[in-house]
């Protein structure tokens, strides 16, 4: 499977592009409702959200007919588990808004744990105040014996909580398909607090922590026989030997235990203890800080992206690469295929990517696509990767303008880096399809209005565009077209004048056509067009697995 990005609903993206136990990662970050920054991608240079992301999902958050058929698709499929834990939170929630938006996760999730593979893991990140919900519908489709952690990921120092606990962490449902499924040791850096506390003894190696070769309760064959006259089971207990304890002796792993704790010896990784009454107590491994420790339920080491972090981009809820680095290199192996139905930003393919998988991306946004697009162009340059459900051609492009106007529209809108008015959302729009933002020579948040039309173009719609300008104080006016324009209609362009700002000028009111579009031209703005964020810092493959 190529790595692929996809326009549109990701239910009918899984039903009809991904095939059945072809997944090997999921991660998902689904929007939700309660809280208005959930996910919302992106913001204008005066701090004022876009509702892009979270109009294109209002439809889910309210109980409509379209939840109500939803929910009868959910009661006639085979998952009959599923259905029954729907029709149980229905009887207790009721039609709100909350139902509808289980109702909308239930259909994915049976699509999701479709599409996965029988030795594959699935992660859902939430807040909390949906999550104790998920993981009930999650127990109803993969099985409760299938769910493996709920992970606490630490995304900020401390927040203030009116007469509560200051909630400053963020939930991760981790989840396998079978009872064989994928699982790389991953480690994690130790809190420098507990080096501090606990890393007290030293060697020519450095500071280390001595930690017992035994583990409780009694065994047969190698792991409890004696050594050197130390009899675990006399204390009934048995040796318990990591394997990474001897990761640079050779062969460790297919030593007897007994072997093991010679080569262990041999290499001055054991720690003899000295009782009170005299002697030698049972030898001890030296562990040290630099070794790491197996990853934790609570992750607090790694922490959300501030306004100054180099890898920021500038969407308000991008998540850090090592989040998701963590988690892929966990569950997944090299070539393993990572699917984020979800995809946001683009941080689990971008992730992904950098790790050597091969992912699969789906957003319903095409500003989302657009940009996503540019992150991983900027990050890996020369990077291949296929797109769907996005023209690639004019007449792809008047296609789509002949099926569904408000799709090209939306399209044609995001293509330029612009912002659907509304979301997108159908309905009046005053003239106004979208906006670019951008700023003056003094750094002030100015703006441009776009308008689109699919299909027959005049003069009078350039005569339209001048008075919403008037009217909205726009700085800047930009006309999309499917069709060639006019001569009068350029020359009425024309006529709007020149915006100039610190010595830079550009025409006052532009044109563009779908076809320069997708030659890659772009409206002329002053000191480039901004949706709130940067540059994508290029990747080095020597950075890949460098996690602590």
């Amino acid at each position: 499977m190529a790595n692929k990005l996809y326009y549109g609903d990701n239910l009918s993206v899984l039903r009809e592009s991904i095939a059945s136990e072809s997944v090997d990662l999921i991660y998902l970050d689904p929007p939700f409702n309660s809280n208005a920054s959930y996910n919302v991608l992106f913001k204008a240079p005066s701090g004022e959200q876009s509702a892009a992301q979270i109009e294109a999902f209002d439809d889910s958050w309210h109980w409509t007919d379209a939840a109500e058929l939803a929910f009868d698709e959910v009661m006639s499929s085979t998952h009959s588990d599923a259905a029954i834990m729907l029709r149980a939170m229905r009887s207790a929630l009721g039609e709100n808004d909350m139902m509808a938006y289980l109702t909308m996760m239930a259909a994915r999730l049976i699509e999701l744990h479709r599409v996965l593979k029988s030795t594959g893991s699935l992660y859902l990140h939430c807040d909390p105040t949906a999550s104790h919900y998920l993981k009930i519908l999650l127990d109803a489709v993969f099985g409760a014996p299938r769910f493996k952690n709920e992970i606490a990921w630490k995304r900020t120092g401390h927040h203030g909580g009116a007469r509560r606990w200051g909630p400053v962490h963020d939930t991760l449902l981790f989840y396998t398909k079978g009872e064989r499924y994928t699982w790389n040791k991953t480690l994690q850096a130790y809190d420098p607090f507990y080096v501090e506390e606990k890393f007290k003894n030293t060697d020519e190696r450095g500071n280390f922590q001595d930690v017992s070769l035994t583990g409780a309760g009694t065994r047969q064959g190698d792991s409890g026989m004696p050594w050197r006259n130390f009899d675990p089971t006399e204390k009934g207990r048995h040796w318990a030997i990591p394997l990474e304890a001897g990761a640079e002796i050779d062969g460790f792993a297919s030593m007897s235990i007994q072997q093991r704790l010679d080569a262990l010896d041999a290499a001055d990784r054991l720690y003899w203890p000295k009782p009170r009454d005299g002697g030698v107590g049972f030898p001890r491994i030296k562990q040290y800080p630099f070794e790491g420790q197996a990853v934790q339920d609570c992750i607090v080491d790694i922490s959300a992206l501030n306004s100054q972090a180099q890898e920021r981009l500038g969407y308000p809820t991008q998540k850090p690469v090592a989040l998701l680095e963590r988690i892929i290199l966990a569950s997944s192996n090299l070539n393993d295929v990572v699917l984020d139905p979800f995809c946001g930003c683009g941080t689990t393919v971008h992730a992904a990517q950098k790790l050597g998988r091969q992912w699969v991306g789906v957003d319903i946004t095409h500003l989302a696509i657009g940009l996503i697009e540019r992150r991983l162009k900027e990050a890996f340059p020369g990077i291949i990767y296929q797109v769907y459900g996005v023209p690639k051609d004019v007449e792809a492009a008047r296609d789509l303008a002949a099926r569904d106007k408000h799709e090209f529209q939306k399209w044609i809108v995001g293509s330029i880096g612009g912002q659907p008015y509304k979301g997108g959302k159908k309905g009046m729009d005053r003239g106004i399809d979208g906006y670019m933002h951008f700023r003056d020579a003094d750094k002030k948040p100015q703006f441009a209005i776009i308008s689109v039309k699919g299909g027959g173009i005049k003069s009078g719609d350039i005569r339209d565009l001048k008075g919403t300008m008037e009217r909205e104080k726009a700085a800047l006016g930009i006309f999309l077209t499917l069709n060639e324009p006019t001569r009068e209609m350029e020359r009425e362009a024309a006529a709007a004048g020149i915006y100039e700002t610190g010595g830079m000028k550009v025409p006052k009111l532009q044109i563009l056509t779908a076809a320069q579009i997708l030659d890659n031209r772009r409206p002329q703005v002053p000191f480039g067009h901004t949706e709130g964020y940067k540059k994508a810092e290029r990747e080095i493959d020597d950075r890949q697995a460098k996690l602590f």
